[in-house]
């Protein structure tokens, strides 16, 4: 699996350069409606993420009207040493207790891809311990600032390899898609193109949290 993982990497950076792509401006510490907080997959280049978090924050402005945007990359490697996805959980809980704080009316979508939902998952608190470019829970988004998360939006999730998925309090504002055949989020899958082709949903994850802002 670990192979696999490598070899999707070494696809997306060696297919990013082929294609030009007009990428949002990240905006931390705006207090707007809607904060879209992106974790990016491993070696994932682009300002919020090349594959995903740049096309979904494209489709977000389009599909949530008459509401303010901004977005954060989270901070973290989003490489293959063992406390990168651990670095990314604490950086997303950090900057959205932070945001929260500053900014008493804002709510928050949270978009991860590949070890990016890693992330996500244990920042709301499902272990990716045991998955691709896992790790145990190190913070989690405190119980007082879950209902202003509106949307939990993932992509290529490798927890779902193992039998998990999102449960509890955050599935029903959660979407999580993997693509047949993708062997990061699929047990047993075998098409590593299939891992690189999320921007087909963009649209379809952004109608989705418009549903619940």
């Amino acid at each position: 699996m670990r192979i696999r993982l490598c070899l999707a990497a070494l696809s997306l950076a060696g297919g990013a350069g082929l294609a030009t792509v007009s990428a949002p401006t990240a905006a931390a510490a705006a207090c707007t409606d809607i904060d879209v907080v992106a974790a990016r997959g491993t070696f994932e280049p682009g300002t919020l993420g090349f594959i995903v978090g740049d096309p979904v924050y494209s489709a977000l402005q389009k599909k949530i009207t008459g509401k303010s945007l901004s977005s954060y990359k989270v901070n973290y490697p989003a490489d293959l040493s063992l406390t990168s996805a651990a670095q990314g959980n604490s950086d997303l809980v950090n900057h959205v207790t932070s945001q929260a704080s500053a900014c008493p009316n804002q709510r928050f979508v949270l978009v991860g891809y590949s070890q990016g939902a890693n992330v996500v998952d244990n920042s709301i608190g499902i272990s990716s311990a045991g998955a691709v470019v896992g790790s145990p829970i190190v913070a989690t988004i405190p119980a007082a600032l879950e209902p202003r998360v509106a949307a939990v939006l993932l992509f290529g999730n490798p927890i779902r390899a193992i039998g998990k998925s999102v449960t509890g309090t955050y599935q029903s504002r959660t979407i999580d898609f993997c693509a047949a055949g993708d062997p990061v989020c699929e047990n047993g899958g075998g098409d590593v193109g299939a891992h690189l082709g999320y921007t087909a949903n963009a649209d379809a994850a952004a109608a989705f949290a418009a549903t619940k802002v």
